[in-house]
């Protein structure tokens, strides 16, 4: 036989006065971040309390029930209504709804009821504000009841305002909250249900895609255009603007782009008409007119109209008042507001004074014209004052400026007293390549062109503006030379990285520190990087700055070239006929800044790279440098073979170089003047006598002594 299912009992309900409540130190809500008693006492204090407390009755030692009762559950709640009768807003013996437990364990009733706790879902609490702003609440009541900005009221009842079709998908988990923001930035449902029907199918639904496409018919307010005009100008036209109340979108998007159009036209020709009542010759009106466009035209000269005594005497105390504020907070951190903003007030009104107009000889106007466009800030742009070549050649005619009506175009009607304006709105009219729209033709190779002009301009700008990426963009054109050999040219960069041969092969030169080290050097970065130069420049992102200076460097190295050659001694050593420093030179310079050292190099003479292939007399200047006269003494009688074995043995350690090697003191150096070359250094000065004296023959050693 089944047994019976036990039925469950819930614990009894009563009110009970305030003041026989206490807070329990069963309730395991301890850390108070975040909670706010103030808003909740509010809460109580217009709607009463909406749940009851969890109260357990308080013992004595023998389990006698004292008449107060604890709250391990509810501790807001207590805290807030005592904050009410401290606030004398409620009676301290006010009855309480309670909830008396006899059973289980207080902590486990307090834990219980905050791991139970569902916060309500965001969509409903979207609908709830629209619930009572159809109610008759404003605004501005609902955040005040509900204790938010009203900010956030505006922002939830823009979400409420979502495609219904939209909300469950949002319901469902099928997009995110800030998809759904997204959507908020038009209230045309349609559109809405259109654009995440395409977005859903392609993946590509990320909010930033979904707002372009539900702005892609649309104008930005900060676009130049919409600055000209004027956003009030256009809505008092009935143009509409859309708002995105989840970012910050630069003052919206102008939903009727045909509107906008219509009305910078209107007011570049307006402005036209009045510049074409200075008698120029013709006149050039677009939005924005294409880079170089002046090219091939002469620009005329004009002279800025003087300042008037008051206008010279309104920049002089403004430039007196801008000295005072900056003398007075110059040791300040940080400038006050008010200063702050009279500074910048100060700078505008100097800069407007610093545009002057400019008078220009009338019989130039009568055959130059004007550019009228809209810069990037939306301001009025005229630039006055450009002859074209066609025009040069009529200059000579002597009714030159009497007949002013020569356009720019052809098949506009004549003014009957000022010069015809020519209104050419940049990307107005589309290009008419081919009659077939529907064909998908490859681009025309002009627009190529044309595309990648900008580009290049734009990239060289954004490239300048980044020194890191300049800096990897170099380097990753120096290691495909200085790593990949046979790679073809993979940099857009058209910088050479050249690594000189030497003419001679030095003694010792491959069993150098130097050498040894650059190759150990080499060998390790070929190491780290990739197989393939395709994968070189997400390897180059991947290194540390460090890392990329060091590579860097290691690269550039192998382009210095600081070798003299015989058959250009006479141009790299010396500075050349226009004062400009030629290779030598440059190589001092750049030993200067690394302070290269080549002792610490490991360079030290011996026989085989030095003192062997000079003459006696430097042999013993040599050691008379490093080691004083007395020892100089000690090797003048021997032959030049034993002298320079001595020679070695004394300088060993001494830290003596030879003229080439050492750093080259700038003020010492002879210079020639106008252009004349000064004389060669002594060690190249001597070079002929040198190579004349054969090592292998002592004769003839002494003879070029």
């Amino acid at each position: 036989m089944a047994s019976a299912i036990q039925k469950i009992k819930l614990s009894p309900s009563r009110d009970i006065p305030f003041n026989k409540l206490v807070l329990s130190q069963s309730n395991v809500r301890r850390v108070k971040a975040g909670v706010s008693i103030e808003q909740l006492a509010e809460s109580i204090a217009q709607r009463t309390l909406l749940q009851s407390l969890s109260v357990r009755a308080v013992v004595d030692a023998d389990g006698t029930e004292t008449g107060m009762f604890e709250v391990p559950a509810g501790g807001r709640r207590y805290r807030a209504l005592e904050l009410l009768v401290k606030q004398k807003r409620m009676a301290k013996t006010q009855a309480v709804p309670c909830v008396v437990r006899d059973c289980g364990v207080a902590e486990d009733d307090s834990l219980a009821e905050n791991d139970e706790r569902i916060g309500l879902h965001p969509l409903d609490q979207f609908r709830a504000f629209r619930i009572l702003r159809d109610g008759g609440m404003g605004e501005e009541e609902i955040a005040a009841r509900h204790f938010v900005a009203p900010a956030i009221v505006k922002q939830r009842l823009r979400l409420a305002s979502v495609s219904p079709k939209l909300h469950n998908v949002y319901a469902d988990d099928g997009m995110t909250l800030e998809q759904l923001m997204a959507f908020a930035v038009t209230g045309d449902h349609a559109r809405q249900e259109q654009v995440w029907d395409n977005v859903s199918r392609s993946q590509n639904d990320e909010p930033y895609q979904i707002r372009r496409m539900l702005t892609e018919q649309t104008v930005r307010a900060s676009d130049r255009r919409a600055q000209y005009v004027g956003l009030d100008a256009y809505e008092q036209a009935g143009g509409l603007v859309l708002r995105d109340l989840f970012q910050h979108d630069d003052g919206g998007w102008l939903q009727d782009a045909v509107l906008l159009d219509r009305l910078v036209t209107e007011k570049l020709k307006a402005q036209a008409e009045t510049i074409a009542t200075e008698g120029w010759k013709w006149i050039s009106v677009a939005v924005e007119f294409s880079y170089g466009h002046t090219q091939g035209l002469r620009e005329i000269e004009g002279k800025p109209v003087d300042l008037s005594p008051e206008e010279q005497a309104t920049i002089d105390a403004l430039s007196a008042e801008q000295a005072k504020l900056e003398t007075e907070y110059q040791d300040a951190d940080e400038l006050p507001e008010e200063i702050d903003q009279r500074l910048g007030e100060i700078e505008a009104a100097l800069a407007a004074f610093e545009d002057r107009p400019m008078l220009y000889d009338p019989t130039e106007i009568a055959r130059a014209g004007v550019f009228i466009s809209i810069d990037s800030e939306g301001r009025l742009a005229v630039d006055r004052g450009y002859v074209r070549p066609e025009d040069e050649v009529q200059a000579s005619d002597p009714d030159v400026g009497q007949d002013a009506d020569v356009s720019s175009s052809e098949g506009q009607e004549e003014g009957p007293s000022v010069p015809r304006t020519v209104i050419a709105v940049a990307g107005s009219a589309p290009d008419a390549e081919d009659d077939d729209e529907d064909a998908a033709k490859p681009l025309p190779d002009r627009l190529i062109t044309e595309l990648t002009a900008h580009r290049t301009l734009a990239l060289r700008d954004a490239l300048a503006e980044n020194p890191a990426i300049a800096f990897q963009a170099v380097l990753h054109n120096f290691v495909l030379t200085a790593f990949y050999r046979f790679a073809s040219s993979g940099s857009c960069l058209e910088i050479g990285l050249r690594t000189p041969n030497f003419p001679t092969q030095a003694p010792g030169l491959r069993e150098s520190v130097s050498a040894k080290v650059v190759e150990a050097r080499h060998e390790a970065w070929k190491a780290r990087l990739p197989k393939s130069e395709n994968d070189l420049w997400d390897a180059l992102t991947a290194l540390d700055g460090g890392a990329q200076a060091s590579l860097f460097a290691h690269c550039a190295s192998f382009a210095v070239n600081a070798v003299y050659e015989p058959a250009n001694r006479y141009n790299q050593g010396r500075v050349s006929a226009h004062g400009v420093r030629t290779r030598l030179d440059q190589a001092d310079v750049l030993a200067r800044a690394v302070g290269l050292d080549m002792v610490q190099a490991g360079w030290k003479p011996s026989v085989d790279n030095y003192l062997g292939r000079v003459t006696k007399p430097r042999i013993l200047e040599a050691v008379r440098e490093a080691k004083g006269e007395s020892s100089a003494q000690l090797i003048d009688h021997l032959k030049k073979a034993d002298m320079a074995k001595e020679a070695e043995r004394l300088l060993d350690g001494s830290g003596w170089l030879p003229e080439p090697l050492r750093l080259v003191d700038p003020d010492a150096a002879p210079v020639g003047q106008e252009g004349e070359a000064g004389p060669l250094p002594e060690f190249l000065a001597d070079d002929e006598d040198q190579e004349s004296a054969s090592d292998d023959d002592p004769q003839q050693l002494d003879a070029a002594e």
